[in-house]
């Protein structure tokens, strides 16, 4: 029996004059989150320069993050601007899906580009024969698929606990550890459930991670040239970044005890992988890729050809 219909959130416990500059940070990480992951989606699709597996995969995480951050910020938004807020159980639950789900992808979408960067610079020559097209597709769905299972399983798992007091989470979404904590019935199970999911989302992704970036590593210390070296392992050091901030994050959330955390110190950690890593992932990608830069100067340009053309027509 259920009797929790509503979910309320603290939020962050910050002085009310605070309140207007968080909510214009949060705004603005928001919108720039989803403008750069859509400008990555955009140039993938437009530029053919970019119409290889590395890009396919990377058009994907940005659309994992695009569903992350639009799952989370819009709540913290209205939790900031009001102090505190509340969305009913359903929504409650929706919102961890989605959360859930778009963290695996994120976890599993990181993997596969670290197996494609380890094809890529340990065998160079039988790349194009094994990451063919429809091996990309057939790994991007696996990843949808199974990110899709895991945040169901949990959900579901959640439906089924019983929650007949406390419906106040101090926090500023519904994440697991909270949710559970409101329930009055025995959770054991969803323990289980949860710990053992953990083995596919993200101890396997992360030994997959590690062990291509030892052999990646290796391959690249036998190149003589130096400026070799540096072409190499440009080609990764993107990615790397990018699962250092994730993962590291994600580490300290879920795989240190979780009773040592203050409240505040979880927000940020959540704060950190939820919304700023999304907002991060762009310019990190943007930045330190040529191929991303040309792509971007060859659209500006060809737009404001258009443009030029399109003006002297009208004329």
């Amino acid at each position: 029996m259920n009797n929790v219909t509503t979910i309320h959130f603290v939020g962050f416990h910050n002085p009310e004059k605070l309140n207007l500059f968080i909510f214009m940070l949060v705004l603005m990480i928001y919108i720039a989150t989803v403008c750069g992951n859509l400008l990555i989606i955009s140039l993938v699709s437009y530029s053919k320069t970019l119409h290889s597996p590395m890009y396919l995969f990377l058009s994907q995480l940005s659309i994992s993050d695009i569903v992350l951050t639009t799952d989370i910020a819009p709540n913290m938004l209205n939790i900031v601007f009001h102090d505190q807020t509340s969305i009913s159980f359903s929504s409650c639950i929706a919102q961890f899906f989605f959360f859930a789900f778009s963290e695996t992808s994120e976890c599993l979408l990181l993997t596969v580009m670290s197996y494609d960067r380890y094809l890529a610079i340990c065998s160079p020559l039988h790349y194009t024969s094994i990451m063919t097209h429809v091996l990309c597709i057939k790994l991007v769905l696996a990843s949808w698929i199974l990110s899709c299972f895991v945040g169901f399983v949990i959900s579901l798992g959640i439906c089924q606990l019983q929650f007949c007091g406390p419906n106040t989470i101090d926090h500023f979404y519904c994440d697991l550890y909270p949710l559970m904590e409101l329930s009055c019935s025995d959770i054991s199970t969803v323990k289980i459930e949860s710990t053992l999911l953990c083995i596919p989302v993200l101890a396997f992704p992360l030994l997959v991670i590690v062990v291509s970036y030892t052999y990646i590593v290796l391959a690249i210390l036998k190149i003589s040239s130096f400026s070799g070296r540096q072409k190499s392992f440009s080609t990764c050091s993107s990615h790397l970044t990018v699962v250092f901030i994730f993962y590291g994050t994600l580490t300290a959330m879920y795989a240190l005890p979780n009773e040592g955390q203050s409240k505040t110190t979880s927000k940020i950690l959540a704060f950190l992988y939820t919304v700023f890593t999304p907002f991060l992932n762009p310019f990190i990608y943007s930045l330190r890729n040529k191929d991303m830069k040309e792509a971007l100067r060859l659209a500006v340009h060809n737009y404001g050809t258009y443009l030029s053309v399109y003006g002297d027509k009208k004329r």
